[in-house]
């Protein structure tokens, strides 16, 4: 093996090893089919990659944000953007038509990874897998690297196969999300606004305990806080796409 390999080895284990700055981020796409993640940093924040790229099955890729950061990320599915363009559809969590979102959400019903990250002055790290926008596909994140207490936030299941009849959301005669019970019923009971707009007033519907019996992991309406919510000071998350039960 020439010197100059070597030297490039060492090099590449030497970066793999070396502190950044910020937090990575390591997007995993397990789905049989591609999947198109959207990022949304809050007001501030930035949105990583412009607020979206292409997966494909099989792919990963990692996502450097700031100490600090906050926002969500969410998968898209059955898009179809142009290539020239970046302007197309996708069935679910579409950002009004475009390959990178640059700062428009995702429509809803999806899944959603919502996270805040500490700071110097404050460092722990929060982080979630919602259901408050509905569901359209399995997703989960999990820390590595930050100890003891550090918990998996996950919708594992397939929550489309158990979904209200009157909460699906169809594409095409397909089934593709699934709406949460504030998205179905619009009103503020369901939806923790209003007079309903604290923990002691707003409590789970029947939906949302049906939910979180099925993503005992997952954050499953508004309020959700003490068994929604993860905390943790690592330095890099993995958040998979269609994670393996």
């Amino acid at each position: 093996m020439s010197t100059s390999l070597h030297l490039f080895i060492f090099l590449c284990i030497l970066i793999s090893l070396c502190p950044t700055d910020g937090i990575q981020l390591i997007l995993v796409n397990n789905c049989k089919e591609s999947v198109w993640p959207g990022t949304l940093g809050s007001a501030g924040h930035p949105s990583p990659k412009d607020g979206g790229f292409h997966l494909c099955s099989g792919e990963e890729t990692v996502l450097e944000v700031p100490e600090g950061w906050s926002g969500r990320i969410w998968g898209r599915q059955g898009c179809c953007f142009d290539n020239q363009t970046g302007k197309g559809t996708c069935e679910t969590g579409d950002c009004a038509g475009l390959l990178k979102c640059q700062g428009i959400g995702g429509v809803p019903p999806a899944t959603l990874v919502e996270m805040t990250l500490g700071t110097t002055q404050s460092a722990l790290h929060f982080y979630d897998v919602s259901l408050v926008d509905g569901f359209n596909l399995p997703v989960s994140i999990k820390p590595v690297g930050g100890g003891v207490g550090c918990g998996v936030a996950a919708c594992e299941a397939n929550l489309n196969i158990y979904c209200p009849s009157a909460f699906v959301v169809q594409r095409q005669g397909k089934v593709v999300g699934c709406n949460s019970a504030c998205l179905a019923k619009k009103s503020d009971r369901y939806c923790c606004t209003g007079e309903f707009a604290s923990p002691k007033r707003c409590k789970p519907s029947e939906f949302g305990r049906l939910f979180k019996k099925i993503c005992p992991q997952a954050y499953s309406y508004a309020y959700d806080d003490s068994k929604g919510l993860n905390t943790c000071k690592a330095p890099r998350y993995v958040i998979t796409f269609c994670p393996h039960k």
